[in-house]
């Protein structure tokens, strides 16, 4: 759905971005991650045309963006980290400006107007003036004016910078339900929402590609250790002595006390070792219950921070 290749961009003598390569399949939801600087904008403004890049390839939908801009236009829905609105129109009157902009067919307009006001959850508030709305509202205005036209690709640039929390879950809930009939690359500096709603994730670095994978894959390739979390029913002392004595165990420490005598317990382990059964068979022999076990890979986070803090290129 989305080729780049060698995708380089100068600003004078310093490098905005450099050498980028990847693709996202059609249907994906891609996190595009990096700290402040690190080229993601820059990026995104090339993919959509706002600005050329100094070299490389950008295919959206097979249609290169220096050679056929109009069709990759066509073909993509773009929410800036600000929303391009016009504060002192209504709702209503200004995503018809924006239908008229991006040549929707006066028939169908209406309709679609109405399904996407009706999808962003805008259509009680589509008479009002839209400096009048609230940010939430702003940012779902923003949204809405992306999916004019039913765009293949959504380009999304912090989509919920400046919400509140329950705001946040509602946007998020959104851009989920949109991953289904679009290929969306999402910008968020929040990597708990890119982990919920994004399959897998690009790092950018000083302008290089730092890393892409799967969060999972990401996890494995970066923890140096194994962990998991295990609830055990037995005395705190015993517990955590009996797990310290197996081999591959290099820390536990009891974490949360659900009730008396049944505590959660964080284990790390060598990353190559599998210290599950030996801990199954150590609580067995000394009539302890294992209440319930679960992995514990690397969060986005941690794997963020390795990855923006090693100057070394990791792919």
């Amino acid at each position: 759905m989305i080729e780049i290749l060698d995708l380089t961009k100068n600003y004078g003598h310093v490098v905005g971005v450099k050498n980028l390569n990847f693709t996202v399949e059609k249907g994906e939801v891609l996190g595009f991650l990096g700290p402040n600087g690190a080229g993601k904008t820059t990026t995104m403004n090339i993919i959509t045309g706002y600005m050329p890049s100094t070299k490389g390839t950008v295919k959206v939908c097979g249609y290169d963006i220096m050679e056929q801009p109009t069709e990759v236009k066509k073909r993509i829905g773009y929410l800036p980290e600000q929303p391009p609105i016009y504060m002192d129109m209504t709702v209503l009157d200004y995503l018809n400006f924006v239908g008229e902009l991006k040549k929707v067919d006066k028939k169908i307009k209406k309709s679609q107007l109405d399904d996407i006001m009706e999808l962003v959850k805008i259509t009680d508030v589509r008479k009002r003036m839209i400096k009048n709305l609230s940010k939430g509202y702003k940012q779902r205005v923003g949204l809405a004016q992306a999916l004019i036209g039913k765009p293949e690709v959504l380009v999304l640039d912090e989509p919920t910078v400046g919400l509140d929390p329950k705001q946040i879950i509602e946007i998020r809930k959104l851009i989920k339900a949109l991953g289904k009939d679009h290929t969306i690359i999402l910008s968020s500096h929040i990597l708990t929402e890119v982990s919920a709603v994004c399959e897998r994730v690009v790092i950018i670095h000083k302008g290089e590609i730092a890393a892409i994978d799967t969060p999972e894959n990401l996890s494995k390739s970066f923890g140096t250790m194994s962990k998991m979390s295990i609830t055990i029913s037995g005395p705190k002392n015993s517990v955590v002595n009996s797990i310290k004595e197996i081999y591959g165990v290099k820390y536990v420490e009891a974490s949360v006390e659900k009730e008396k005598d049944i505590i959660t317990y964080i284990v790390e382990s060598d990353k190559d070792l599998d210290v599950r059964k030996p801990i199954f068979f150590a609580m067995a022999k000394a009539g302890y219950p294992i209440m319930e076990l679960k992995s514990l890979g690397m969060s986005l986070e941690d794997i963020f921070l390795q990855v923006v803090t090693e100057d070394k290129e990791v792919v």
